[in-house]
């Protein structure tokens, strides 16, 4: 009978709660939680979600404001005119209560783009090593994006995410251009920088541009449609897996140096008598293997000293290209499977020992020329002792291949990036954007310049904030040894970016003098985050009297056999940088030929001229993918922009 009457009053327990209405819980973006940096001197968006009319209420600051949730379970309020300060603590009170903690007001900025602006300050440790130890500082912080994609909508907020201070331990995650742009305005105006990092390596300008923009890209806006249709992007990614598997695992079975009835080929005892030798660093495209694809394993024996032997130790093998393993005396070291990232491999403690060690280093290339990256570190250190790893090494194909077909990549896809990673910021009330973008486009520079002021004007629009600030990086100095390109196609699209400084609210650091010629992802950040700094001084901050920029290209005017150049952002005056003449210029006819010219400094404007130019028409400067050594700048040390004074030659 008991047992009845329990059953009965746990029936009627359960109907009495499906017939009682939800208590809702309010619920809010990642962006706003604890740790968040807010725009100071402007009305600031605070938003979420809970029950439709329930009433919410926000105490900030001495203030408290009230607003009720929508019939969808949207709500929103504006928090009014905050002074920079904090840190500060949120209490939002509805059906529950949150608590958000250690709130600062200040500067917001995005970043975004692609890699060298998501490279993260802990992959160049050993470059900035003391930058980073000296990195504590509660009011500069960062939001880091999660890498996602979306072809069916906008979405509302990201599903990970929380703001971090800058110090040793977390600002290793930090975008390095976006920490060095911060700390340098930081340091000048002394207000809370906050950072939201929404970038990512790889990606495409046309992937960042809403929907309703891209439609005047036709061919763009093609594609963005047919990746709504229902499991295509599921099908071809299991069909890439698929393909992605069973190339790697033929190629694992075929490779003679894994085979169980001999000895493996890091084995330190193995016999390499027969094996062919080649230069590292190197392709051995260029040695007697000839462009193959598929596995390649190389050695070498290097003798330690005893005052190495034993001790924990780093090997650097600079760049390798595609997919590397490294081997010391038989152990597995480390992997890396992207031909972009720098290898740097700790060897533990009492592996090497004194006398002969065996280096053994496998490396998959999968389509165009494999190998080491020349012009890279290659040394094994310990302390501070080093050895150089550049000779000749043995080497022996493992396997060969048919050239890799990549997987599809999602970041070049339009509107994904625009709709998943950058929509949950547009209620986000920002400072202003930094932009480094671009080596992913630069096969089509021609049309870079629409596409930028496309994405520009659609993220303004979105945003809804008028023309706020938007700096970006013109492209360094680069030739990719590995990638078949013309010679001019990194040039035409810094032009692109030149031109789009007659967009409203813009700013553009120089970086031609910061590149590295065999590495797309070049180390040295710490100028271009400071470039942006002075260009976001003028811009952002209304600095009228600073040197922001290097000389930008005016106009020009012809004096019988010579071209006279005028500039602005000339500062206290040109120069050539580290020498007494000018590099890089160029002049030509009316024949399009243009052959190298002298260039002298007059004042603020530069005479060019050729003894083979009798009647010129136009000059062009530091106008290839990588002039390396062009050495036009102000007294202030900015580098000018390479141009031409025509684009009909």
């Amino acid at each position: 009978m008991k047992l009845r009457l329990k059953s009965k009053s746990l029936i009627l327990f359960l109907l009495f709660q499906l017939a009682t209405p939800a208590i809702s819980q309010i619920k809010l973006p990642k962006l706003i939680s604890d740790g968040m940096v807010l725009q100071r001197s402007a009305n600031v968006r605070i938003w979420g979600w809970a029950a439709p009319g329930e009433q919410i209420t926000i105490h900030f600051v001495d203030a408290a404001y009230q607003t009720t949730a929508t019939t969808n379970g949207k709500w929103e309020l504006m928090l009014s005119d905050l002074k920079a300060g904090g840190p500060y603590d949120m209490q939002i009170d509805a059906s529950n209560s949150i608590t958000i903690h250690d709130i600062v007001v200040g500067d917001v900025w995005v970043c975004s783009g692609q890699s060298n602006m998501g490279l993260p300050l802990g992959w160049l440790r050993h470059v900035y090593q003391g930058d980073i130890a000296h990195s504590e500082n509660q009011f500069i912080r960062q939001f880091l994006v999660p890498i996602g994609f979306s072809f069916d909508g906008r979405e509302d907020d990201y599903k990970t995410g929380a703001w971090q201070q800058a110090n040793p331990e977390n600002v290793g995650r930090f975008t390095a251009v976006g920490y060095f742009f911060a700390r340098e305005l930081y340091d000048t105006y002394k207000v809370p920088i906050g950072l939201i990092n929404a970038s990512l390596g790889g990606s495409s300008t046309e992937a960042w541009i809403s929907e309703e923009s891209i439609k005047s890209f036709p061919q763009y806006y093609e594609d963005a449609l047919r990746f709504k249709y229902p499991g295509l992007l599921d099908r071809i990614k299991n069909l890439d897996n698929e393909r992605v598997s069973i190339w790697n695992k033929q190629l694992k079975q075929k490779d003679a140096g894994y085979k169980n009835h001999q000895k493996n080929w890091y084995d330190p005892f193995l016999d390499t008598s027969d094996w062919e030798t080649m230069h590292v660093p190197g392709y051995w495209q260029e040695a007697k293997t000839g462009a193959i694809n598929g596995v390649v394993w190389f050695r070498r024996n290097i003798d330690i000293p005893l005052h190495m032997a034993g001790k924990p130790a780093i090997i650097k093998l600079g760049r390798i290209v595609d997919i590397d393993s490294v081997f010391i005396n038989g152990q597995f070291i480390g992997t890396t499977g992207s031909q972009y990232a720098p290898r740097r491999y700790n060897i533990p403690e009492n592996l090497l020992k004194v006398g002969e060690n065996t280096i053994v280093v496998r490396i998959i290339n999968t389509r165009r020329r494999g190998g080491f990256v020349p012009g890279k570190q290659y040394e094994l250190s310990a302390g501070e002792n080093t050895l150089n790893l550049e000779s000749d090494w043995k080497y022996r194909i493992g396997a060969t291949a048919e050239p890799f077909e990549e997987p599809l990549f999602t970041g070049k896809i339009p509107t994904g990036l625009f709709n998943s990673m950058l929509a949950p910021i547009l209620n986000y009330n920002i400072k202003g954007v930094v932009w480094y973008q671009g080596e992913s486009n630069t096969s089509r520079a021609f049309e870079h310049y629409d596409l930028f002021k496309l994405l520009i004007n659609d993220w303004r629009t979105n945003w809804h904030q008028g023309d706020f600030p938007f700096l970006f990086v013109q492209l360094p100095n680069f030739v990719e040894v590995n990638t078949e390109t013309t010679q001019y196609d990194w040039a035409i699209f810094r032009e692109s970016q030149l031109k789009a400084l007659a967009i409203p609210n813009t700013g553009m650091a120089v970086t031609i003098d910061v590149g590295e010629w065999n590495d797309i992802h070049p180390v040295n950040k710490k100028p271009v985050g400071e470039r942006l700094a002075l260009a976001a001084q003028h811009v952002a901050y209304g600095e009228k009297n600073i040197v922001y920029s290097g000389p930008i290209y005016k106009s020009m005017k012809t004096d019988s056999n010579k071209i006279i150049l005028s500039f602005t952002q000339v500062g206290s005056g040109l120069v050539a940088q580290n020498s007494s003449q000018l590099t890089w210029f160029e002049i030509c006819g009316i024949d399009n030929n243009y052959v190298p010219a002298n260039a002298k400094l007059e004042k603020d404007r530069i005479i060019v001229w050729s003894d083979n130019v009798s009647a010129p028409v136009a000059v062009r400067y530091a106008w290839a993918n990588n002039p390396e050594g062009a050495n036009l700048y102000n007294k202030e040390g900015l580098p000018a922009s390479p141009f031409r004074t025509s684009e009909l030659y």
